[in-house]
């Protein structure tokens, strides 16, 4: 359940009430909106079940509301506000249209930086790249793992990019941290839960991937374990499921997006490459996303998709994915919003 405390509120009675849930048991989150402060109570409780009557007539306290989902803090009954995450001046959520791109893997030095500069003169302020690579066979390209993390880190030097990369174990979430702006958790470890309390447990932003064969209930049920560590910064990316049709990689859960939007406040981004894992898709997925309420798009670019060590099928030649934005920006202007493009610094 979530308390809602008054208009006004004093601190005093804000922590009161954090107290109170403490004392029998529960964790209290913290949710400063515009006007008011909702606390979230969450935890099995040590003492009791908590009982909304042990609130409703404390001072400070407007209303007490149950929340019947299994998932709390990720609930738009929790906060119905969109949350607004800021990384390095780019807002994710809100009215803007976050734009994340770049090579799957990391794959040299050279050409990550060439890339890097060319996507920051179109106006992308998020690059991505792979340092580790889950691939289904043990003999694929793995990532060049550090290495590739000081070659993203000196190309958000170069153009004031910023940086996400994925992160596979909990081991490796304190150094993957140091060097990146937003962690991603892919795919396949969506139900890593001890990474996703790790990673909860960091300041940092986090993507969070829909498994392959996830429920929209798992997902969201995922993004409450790293919100119960108390990191509050998580995005939610649709990036295609698992269905019985062979002609693309995944299936684009388009439905995904509104329904998303409608049961929780954190952001949702849209992978198109791995939801088509086909470079003549992803435009129209692109567009469909957007029309669809999408908060942002993270899109594979390589230079030469034919060299690629990974998923060059999937990834789009620069002057492609320039058409790819003059698209997406017509469909953002038709539903209201405009696409975060800030023109940068090439290398």
């Amino acid at each position: 359940m979530i308390v809602v405390m008054r208009v006004g509120a004093s601190q005093e009675e804000i922590d009161t009430v954090v107290e109170r849930i403490e004392s029998i048991g529960y964790q209290p989150h913290l949710s400063p909106g515009a006007e008011r402060v909702v606390i979230g109570v969450v935890g099995t409780g040590q003492d009791r079940p908590a009982d909304p009557e042990d609130f409703r007539s404390m001072r400070g306290v407007d209303s007490v509301v149950p929340i019947g989902a299994p998932y709390k803090l990720a609930s738009r009954n929790f906060s119905a506000e969109d949350s607004v995450f800021t990384v390095r001046d780019t807002p994710i959520g809100g009215p803007g249209i976050a734009l994340m791109a770049g090579p799957c893997s990391v794959e040299d030095r050279e050409g990550t930086l060439e890339i890097a500069g060319e996507l920051a003169g179109m106006g992308v302020t998020i690059l991505r790249g792979g340092a580790f690579k889950p691939r289904t066979s043990p003999y694929s390209f793995q990532g060049l793992g550090e290495e590739a993390l000081k070659i993203l880190a000196e190309a958000r030097d170069a153009t004031g990019m910023a940086i996400i990369t994925e992160v596979m174990g909990s081991d490796e979430v304190e150094m993957v941290s140091d060097y990146v702006d937003i962690l991603q958790l892919g795919t396949r470890n969506m139900q890593n839960y001890r990474l996703l309390e790790a990673v909860g447990r960091q300041p940092k932003p986090v993507l969070l991937k829909r498994g392959m064969s996830a429920t929209i209930e798992e997902l969201l049920l995922a993004a409450e374990y790293i919100l119960s560590q108390g990191n509050a910064q998580v995005l939610l990316c649709e990036r295609g499921i698992r269905t019985y049709e062979t002609a693309t990689r995944s299936t684009f859960d388009v439905n995904a997006v509104p329904v998303l939007k409608g049961l929780s406040h954190l952001p949702v981004i849209v992978d198109p490459s791995h939801a088509t894992g086909r470079a003549d898709l992803i435009a129209p997925i692109s567009r469909a996303a957007i029309a669809a309420g999408a908060d942002g798009l993270i899109i594979e670019v390589h230079s030469s998709p034919e060299d690629a060590v990974s998923d060059g099928a999937q990834s789009l030649r620069p002057a492609a994915f320039a058409e790819l934005l003059d698209g997406v920006e017509r469909i953002a202007q038709a539903v209201d919003r405009t696409l975060i493009r800030t023109p940068t610094t090439a290398p």
